[in-house]
C-alpha cells in the first residue's frame, strides 16, 4: 500500500513539475463554441474597430482616462482569466506564445514563459463594463465564447494604477478570425 502511494505521489509530482518544454497538446485550453450569451453580445463588435495599436505602444503613450483600441493575444499567465467577472489579460502582438516557437510543446503556451523577461511591460488587463462603469459579472469564456491566444481588439477608457500598469475599461471588442 505505501510503494502504491509512492508512486502515485511521484506521479502526481511530477506531472506538476512538468514545464515549458513538455510534450503535450499545444491546443487552446478550452474550445467555447456557438454564440455569446445574448446580454454579452451586445459587447462583440462585428468588425474590427479603426486605430487598434499594440499594447506596448498603448502603455507607453496612452494617458489615464484617454480612449483607446488596443490589440493583444489573451494570456499572460497560467491562468489569464478574472474568475466571476468578464475580464482577462493580453499581451503584445509581438511576444511569441510558447505555441510560436517550432519544436516547443508546451502545455500552457499562454502563459508565454518563453518571454517572461518581456511581459511586465507588455500586458495589460481587460475589464468589460457597464454603462455605469461596473465590470460585467460573468465567466469571459463562456459568455463572449473566448479563448486563451485568441487576438482580441479592444475599445475603451485606459486607466493606470500607481506603477503604471494599464486597464483598459472595454466598451467592446472585437475577436480576430
Amino acid at each position: 500500500m505505501k510503494t502504491t502511494l509512492s508512486l502515485v505521489l511521484v506521479a502526481a509530482m511530477s506531472l506538476f513539475a512538468v514545464g515549458c518544454t513538455s510534450s503535450s497538446d499545444t491546443s487552446k485550453a478550452a474550445n467555447h463554441d456557438g454564440p455569446p450569451s445574448p446580454e454579452m453580445a451586445k459587447y462583440l463588435l462585428a468588425s474590427e474597430p479603426e486605430g487598434a495599436k499594440d499594447v506596448i505602444a498603448v502603455r507607453e503613450s496612452a494617458k489615464d482616462d484617454e480612449e483607446v483600441v488596443v490589440v493583444g493575444r489573451i494570456g499572460g499567465s497560467a491562468n489569464p482569466w478574472i474568475d466571476g467577472r468578464v475580464a482577462f489579460s493580453i499581451v503584445d502582438p509581438s511576444l511569441k506564445a510558447c505555441s510560436d516557437i517550432p519544436g516547443d510543446a508546451c502545455e500552457m503556451p499562454w502563459d508565454y514563459c518563453c518571454e517572461t523577461d518581456k511581459l511586465p511591460g507588455a500586458t495589460a488587463l481587460v475589464k468589460v463594463v457597464d454603462t455605469n462603469g461596473d465590470v460585467l459579472k460573468a465567466d469571459a469564456r463562456e459568455s463572449l465564447k473566448l479563448d486563451e491566444l485568441q487576438t482580441v481588439v479592444v475599445h475603451g477608457k485606459a486607466k493606470r494604477d500607481a506603477e503604471g500598469n494599464l486597464t483598459v475599461l472595454a466598451d467592446s471588442l472585437y475577436v480576430r478570425k
